[in-house]
């Protein structure tokens, strides 16, 4: 048979599901996936591998128009997702009317690369709803193929996935078979403590928060790992520190069970907090965190 290989972009607005999608492609948990809204803020690639195909799965930031560098940041990643897609996902959920950018939604509509779109969170409707709503989408994206889904729950992934892989066009695989993602060890331990920060804080905490680990020791029985969280001011970092270092160390209990999970093996985590003003509209400092590449 012959090998098919490619990319496969998931878009859509924050919160549609498109990384438990994405997770649940993959087969582990490469996006983390919490209720608020910029979860995910870079373009996550996730691999799954078959005897004769390679899917290239990108899980990018759920559109908004951006307030400020970072951000300006994240729809750059979510541009990039129109240019090298072979199948271009487009994920909405029950209920929903439009995208939140109309030159997004343009490019959709008048892309010649094949779309599917998903109409998530099935579970949540009945059946006059989701008849209602597939008709209203299909008049909206008519070169779209409409699969209602739970990502969650994972009712149609495996037909939408199928689909996906007869898409993809004659390829041979792009990245050694044993490759689960692009992204280097350190990303993931990032990506998980920030995760519980977005569970455990509210207001702009979770978004002024970014994390850099700074040590990464594989040992035989041990990963030794030392992480920052940076925050943009001293208010903030008094917050996640919490009365007696009470709230760092939850994250830092619960981060480490994840990591150990993630990982297979034993975690030594040592969190600590520091202020690094502005660093969201800094282009240099988001630049050292692997936005604007």
């Amino acid at each position: 048979m012959a090998h098919k290989a490619g990319f496969v972009n998931i878009i859509g607005n924050p919160n549609v599901g498109k990384s438990t999608l994405m997770n649940a492609f993959v087969g582990e948990k490469l996006s983390i996936i919490t209720s608020k809204a910029q979860t995910t803020r870079h373009r996550i690639l996730g691999i799954v591998n078959g005897e004769d195909f390679q899917v290239l799965l990108s899980d990018t930031p759920g559109i908004i128009k951006p307030a400020y560098e970072l951000q300006e940041s994240m729809m750059g990643f979510v541009k990039s997702a129109f240019e090298d897609a072979d199948v271009l996902v487009y994920m909405v959920e029950i209920g929903e009317k439009e995208l939140k950018d109309e030159a997004f939604f343009n490019k959709i509509i008048s892309t010649d690369i094949p779309v599917i779109l998903l109409l998530n969170k099935i579970d949540k409707s009945n059946q006059e709803e989701l008849e209602s709503q597939v008709q209203m989408w299909t008049e909206k994206v008519p070169n779209a193929e409409i699969f209602p889904v739970s990502a969650l729950e994972g009712f149609n992934v495996a037909e939408v996935f199928n689909r996906i892989i007869e898409l993809l066009p004659e390829s041979p695989a792009f990245y050694p078979k044993d490759t689960l993602t692009d992204k280097p060890e350190r990303f993931f331990v990032n990506e998980i403590i920030r995760e519980k920060i977005l569970m455990h804080y509210k207001k702009e905490i979770p978004y002024a928060v970014e994390i850099d680990t700074q040590e990464f020791f594989e040992e035989e029985k041990i990963i030794r790992m030392r992480s920052v969280i940076m925050v943009e001011r001293e208010t903030q970092k008094g917050i996640i520190i919490g009365h007696k270092g009470a709230a760092l160390k939850r994250v830092g209990v619960e981060a480490r069970k994840d990591l150990e999970k993630f990982f297979g093996k034993q975690v030594h985590l040592e969190l600590y907090v520091k202020v690094n003003k502005n660093w969201r509209s800094d282009q240099r400092q988001l630049k050292r965190f692997g936005y604007n590449e």
